[in-house]
């Protein structure tokens, strides 16, 4: 039984377990009962060569071209592989880099398995392909192990990821090809067949050591016993005070003194100076925004129901360390979610127990301290979104607010959906649900100085997966194909209307042949695609996107407006983003606000588009990881090493300070990811600035500090390119609040940009039962 759910926790085909190995061809033997044949691709010699460590394989060369493939082929009939797991193949690549190598399994009824495999240079070892689709998230995890990893003396290299299916009892081909290689690429095969769940079973056995460090292998500063937490917490201390002692002169929110000085308000604002964007303190100091991510030890467990296994030292019931159990349930249809198992039921926490081991019994608020000791010493004055909230209680390091708004309001999808579908602006239950949360948000923070500002949400969906003018127009295509009982589809309709009057005057220009204007109101209405002949389509989708965008802003301008009036809207934290959304956040939000995954800034988004808008912008999260300190994934930034981040983050710094429009970074983020997944989503990556065991990187937050702490004299040099103009003396710390007056019917737009384009029609409400908006990413 054992066997089998383990062949069905790593994705597999639930296929009872065959004698262990099955071999069908042998490439150094070659018999009458596979037929080889090669487009572009053949065995060079007629006899086999002698490989590293001894063995005898047989080389393939695979000539330059657009696809060339070798391909094996049963003499008559069919392969019957009912009775495995998988496919095997002894292979070794014979260059001295990487190859990709793409396998395709074929059964008769044209069905497939595809998978692309990473071969390393280096010693041959035996590819195992499972006889059905699977992916890491058939783990629970975003990246998985790495490979090959050697089991029993043997080097073994699973795919994790197999698409497709195939009829196993009706195999008819297996091809072996490498795409567009530029010149003769070679590698060396030996034994061909297929095996039982044997060696599958031991691809995630044990993974996971007591410390929720990866066992498989090893690296400076990985936690052999409980002594080494506790040194390394002593050694670490001396280095704080040192730091902290060599720490910037800087007022009590964090901005740079001994400058030029600004206004004080008692409030975070923006201020251009020189041509340069700057944020102000309370107490009017210039401050540039180095930030953290998820500064917070409460999202750092990892689902252990179901795959045990995986983990080679769980404490038993009882034991002390038993007390960092828990259950929880994150099941949903999200893109970040959707075909990812052990999404539920029982976790484990190991950085809470690796605190339990360092510090002993810890209260929050020493954690807190600890964190912002680190994050001072280390340069750091900002703490970024997804942080505890208790960190308010400090008032010690600024800080900002998500918004995550939730209802029951229609929604709509792009195709990429990662959090959810796009919140509809028209719907009113919108409007309720956006003034709902920004009142539970700003609770307790209407007069808060230490509050930078709010985020409008986080990464919605404004554009589809691709980077083609469907994808682009995404919102708009899905909003004309739904029902007229979304109210995004009736304002999208009222203004083509108000163009166009009719049907003839619609066909004419965007080339249709649209009988009844009722035709457009049913569901599945297609719109045609982009075409220059016909350029009133393209205008048309952005003129929708766009009063698309300015509702949603305005919206939540307006609400908080009314709640806050002294705080930034440090708009959408963008992803995907299309520039009407971008335009319409520049109008309404104090702050533009994006998260780039690039090696710098100005790959992220046009800038010289963002320089047109000319209003302040935040880079609101931004790292690189590797896969070489335990964690699997290296993030959406990958680097190829550890030694690697350090530089990575100080060039993507400095390339920040370029901009005069950028006014912070914020890096994601403070603690690596669980190896086997966080709760929310599986992400599994090496991306922080301490480990699981709560020791930090040092060579990276080295690295970290140097960088950050060049940013303070440049701040203060930009600063005093235009006189500080005579300021009276900084208000009181604690401002007084000020008193509540009643909002304005309509209250007006901010004036920082050009207004909307076109005010949003009246449109009825929306009917019940429509998908609520997904969670926001901690």
């Amino acid at each position: 039984m054992r066997r089998l759910a383990l062949v069905t926790l790593l994705g597999l085909p639930t296929l009872g377990v065959a004698a262990d190995r099955q071999e069908l061809f042998n490439f150094v033997r070659p018999m009458d009962a596979v037929q080889v044949s090669g487009d572009n691709a053949y065995l060079p010699s007629v006899t086999a060569e002698s490989a590293a460590q001894g063995e005898i394989l047989r080389r393939v060369t695979f000539n330059p071209g657009e696809r060339p493939t070798l391909r094996l082929t049963p003499q008559s009939g069919s392969w019957d592989w009912s009775q495995a797991s998988a496919m095997s193949l002894r292979v070794q690549n014979a260059m001295d880099w990487a190859l990709t190598l793409d396998v395709t399994i074929e059964s008769a009824d044209g069905k497939r398995l595809t998978t692309q495999i990473a071969l390393p240079a280096g010693p041959a070892q035996t590819l195992l392909i499972p006889l059905g689709a699977t992916s890491p998230r058939a783990q629970g995890m975003r990246a998985g192990a790495p490979m090959p990893w050697r089991y029993d003396g043997r080097l073994l290299l699973l795919a994790e990821t197999v698409n497709g299916e195939i009829d196993v009892k009706n195999v008819s081909a297996v091809t072996l090809s490498i795409p567009n290689p530029q010149a003769a690429q070679n590698i060396l095969l030996g034994r061909f067949g297929v095996r039982g769940s044997g060696d599958l079973e031991q691809a995630y056995r044990g993974i996971v050591d007591g410390y929720g460090q990866y066992t498989r292998r090893d690296w400076p500063g990985k936690i052999k016993n409980d002594e080494q937490l506790r040194q390394g917490m002593a050694q670490e201390d001396k280095q704080l005070q040192t730091w902290q002692a060599g720490r910037p002169k800087q007022d009590m929110y964090g901005g740079w003194i001994g400058g030029p000085s600004f206004e004080a308000t008692g409030f975070f604002r923006t201020e251009k100076r020189g041509g340069r964007w700057f944020l102000v303190t309370p107490e009017g100091n210039p401050f540039y925004s180095l930030g953290v991510n998820t500064v917070t030890g409460s999202q750092s467990q990892t689902y252990v129901e179901g795959r045990e296994i995986m983990f080679s030292a769980l404490p038993a019931e009882g034991e002390p360390l038993a007390a960092f159990y828990g259950s929880a349930s994150n099941e949903s249809d999200t893109g970040a979610n959707r075909g990812r198992d052990f999404d539920k039921g029982r976790w484990y926490d190991f950085y809470a127990a690796n605190l339990q081991r360092t510090y002993g019994a810890q209260d929050a608020k020493a954690w807190r301290e600890r964190a912002q000791n680190r994050l001072q010493a280390w340069g750091f004055n900002t703490l970024g979104n997804w942080s505890d909230n208790e960190f308010a209680e400090d008032k010690r390091m600024p800080y900002s607010i998500p918004l995550s708004i939730h209802g029951d309001y229609a929604t709509i999808s792009t195709g990429v959906d990662w959090w959810g579908g796009m919140p509809d602006p028209f719907d009113p239950r919108f409007a309720m649900a956006a003034e709902r949360a920004i009142a539970i948000a700003t609770r307790g923070h209407r007069d808060d100085p230490w509050v930078i500002g709010y985020y409008a949400d986080n990464e919605l969906a404004w554009a589809g997966p691709a980077d083609d003018p469907l994808s682009r127009y995404a919102l708009a295509y899905a909003t004309l194909r739904l029902t007229t009982d979304v109210p995004a589809k009736r304002a999208f309709l009222k203004q083509l209307r108000d163009k166009y009057r009719n049907q003839e005057g619609l066909s004419k220009a965007w080339g249709i042949d649209l009988k009844a204007w009722e035709l457009m109101e049913d569901p599945g209405f297609q719109a045609p695609p982009i075409n220059p002949e016909y350029p009133a389509i393209e205008a048309d989708m952005q003129r929708f996107l766009r009063l698309f965008a300015d509702t949603y802003f305005k919206t939540i301008d307006d609400s908080l407006e009314w709640h806050t009036p002294n705080h930034l809207l440090l708009g959408g934290r963008f992803s995907a983003s299309i520039p009407e959304a971008v335009e319409a956040c520049a109008q309404y939000c104090d702050v533009l606000s994006f998260n780039f995954y690039t090696r710098e800034p100005q790959q992220g988004y046009d800038f010289e588009a963002l320089r047109k808008l000319d209003k302040p912008l935040l880079v609101t999260e931004f790292h690189f990881g590797s896969r070489d300190r335990g964690p699997f994934w290296g993030g959406v930034a990958e680097v190829y090493k550890e030694e690697e981040r350090g530089p990575a983050y100080a060039n993507f710094l400095k390339k920040a300070l370029e901009e005069p429009q950028i006014v912070g970074v914020h890096w994601f983020q403070y603690l690596d990811q669980p190896v086997t997944g966080r709760l929310l989503d599986g992400e599994n990556g090496h991306l922080g600035l301490v480990a699981v065991t709560d020791r930090p990187w040092d060579g990276f937050v080295s690295a970290v500090r140097k960088a950050n702490l060049t940013v303070p004299p440049l701040v203060l040099e930009q600063a005093a390119k235009e006189p500080a103009p005579k300021v009276d003396a900084a208000p009181a710390q604690e401002p007084a609040p000020k008193a509540d007056t009643a909002p304005a019917q309509e209250p007006a737009a901010k004036t920082d940009a050009a207004p909307a384009q076109e005010a949003a029609p009246e449109v009825a409400p929306a009917a019940e039962g429509d998908a609520p908006a997904a969670e926001a990413k901690p």
